[in-house]
């Protein structure tokens, strides 16, 4: 998600208090929000608690409706202003927390209530959202000039490349075996895997040298650095669901080894960023002072949490590795508390801002 800028510019044009407080919360980066309660739900529902995932469901198809609402009357507004937030290079990743949302409340259909129409059709959706915004991105930051340092236009939220094509191969593996072409539909899941793993292993390299070789002070360090460990934990259950369906498919089973090998490098590596993301943190917020509260960055930091859960419950039981099961669900109450402690902050947040606006009537 980008810096915090890009959620306080309202169209000037609202004139209802409500309609006004909701187009400058809401797009494009608060899909994050969608995000991170569907994959909490669901790494509760991988524990077998039915209430916090049925209930976070209900928030999150209430969340997206809302989201939804509010993104389509803002590009009906003001259309060229959302088109140059797109090609910037701060705020245009945060538009595809909208593909990466839409397909985590896909698989919410289906786990929780086997809607395999409905995840059908958000996944088409998604593809479709996927194609748009990110050649849209890539091609806007390319030809557009001038152009930021590095260090200016680049953060955490750049992984969400890496996070929405992945998010696309997992609904994908979801749907694509009640599918009539399922070979086909399988394989465009196996190339959208490969593809995010290719986008995350170039743009982790430039946050390495971002992080080691240009200055990083503690406003710089924001929760959407979390997505250095999120973008790796959602290709592992990426890898994780293509291995766990290989032997229906020839062309999977074939290649099961390398795809099986290739999630176990992403799972290290998600393990990996953990403890360096905790030191950060810890320093951000103890040594240099920064409080601790509420930002809509946040979502970015709950929703690794939660999808570290998912993933390693999915792996786990993919490679038959029963001693991971406790990790997961320790990371699953961990992010359930998080989300708990978002959502409150949210709620303070929205709760002031509406009273500040009845008080301004």
């Amino acid at each position: 998600m980008p810096r915090s800028r890009s959620f306080t510019a309202a169209p000037a044009a609202s004139r209802n208090a409500l309609s006004n407080l909701t187009l400058r919360y809401a797009f494009p980066g608060y899909f994050a929000l969608v995000m991170a309660t569907g994959i909490v739900s669901l790494a509760q529902h991988a524990q077998g608690d039915r209430r916090f995932a049925e209930a976070l469901f209900v928030v999150n198809v209430v969340a997206y409706a809302l989201l939804a609402v509010a993104g389509i009357a803002r590009i009906a507004e003001a259309p060229r202003s959302v088109a140059r937030e797109l090609a910037d290079h701060v705020k245009g990743p945060s538009f595809l927390t909208i593909v990466a949302g839409t397909c985590v409340l896909g698989v919410q259909f289906v786990a929780l209530h086997e809607w395999r129409e409905a995840a059908l059709v958000t996944w088409i959706a998604s593809i479709v959202l996927w194609f748009v915004l990110i050649y849209g991105f890539f091609a806007a930051v390319t030809i557009t000039e001038p152009k930021p340092r590095l260090e200016n236009g680049l953060d955490g939220s750049w992984l969400l490349v890496t996070v929405a094509t992945e998010a696309v191969a997992v609904l994908g593996t979801e749907v694509a075996p009640s599918l009539v072409h399922r070979d086909i539909a399988m394989f465009a899941c196996l190339g959208f895997f490969l593809a995010g793993a290719m986008l995350y292993v170039l743009v982790i390299g430039l946050i390495l040298f971002r992080w080691t070789f240009r200055t990083m002070d503690a406003q710089m360090l924001t929760p959407t650095y979390w997505i250095n460990m999120g973008a790796v934990a959602i290709t592992t259950l990426a890898g994780a669901r293509l291995v766990d369906v290989a032997g229906h498919f020839a062309f999977l089973a074939g290649i099961e080894h390398f795809v099986a090998g290739f999630t176990l490098f992403f799972f290290a590596t998600a393990t990996w960023w953990i403890p360096l993301l905790v030191i950060v943190f810890v320093w951000r917020h103890v040594h240099r002072r920064v409080p601790v509260r509420y930002d809509a960055h946040y979502w970015s930091l709950v929703f690794p949490l939660g999808m570290y859960s998912a993933a390693t419950d999915a792996y786990a039981r993919a490679d038959r590795l029963d001693f991971l099961l406790p990790l997961a669900r320790a990371m699953a109450w961990v992010s359930l508390v998080a989300w708990l402690l978002t959502a409150a902050g949210l709620a303070h947040r929205l709760l002031s801002a509406g009273r500040r606006a009845s008080a301004s009537r």
